[in-house]
Parts: C-alpha cells; sequence; structure tokens
C-alpha cells in the first residue's frame, strides 16, 4: 500500500472553499457568525 500523498496548507484551503461554495447552509451559519460579531463590536 502506498501512503497517501499530503497535501498542502493551500490546497486544503481551495477544497474547503469549494465545498463551502456548494453548501449554501454553511455559507449562511457563517454570515450570521460574522454579523452578530459586528453588531458586539458596534455597541
Amino acid at each position: 500500500m502506498r501512503k497517501p500523498r499530503k497535501r498542502s496548507f493551500q490546497e486544503l484551503v481551495t477544497e474547503n472553499k469549494l465545498q463551502l461554495l456548494k453548501d449554501r447552509e454553511a455559507i449562511e451559519k457563517i454570515e450570521e457568525r460574522i454579523e452578530k460579531k459586528h453588531l458586539k463590536k458596534a455597541r
């Protein structure tokens, strides 16, 4: 058996980004979190 090739950090980031773009629900959760953070800072 061959060892699986280690991916570079950049490859992982790119792969993650593509998965997120396909996953509408995950994007909405992230946007909500960002909005909450900004609202806390605005006070």
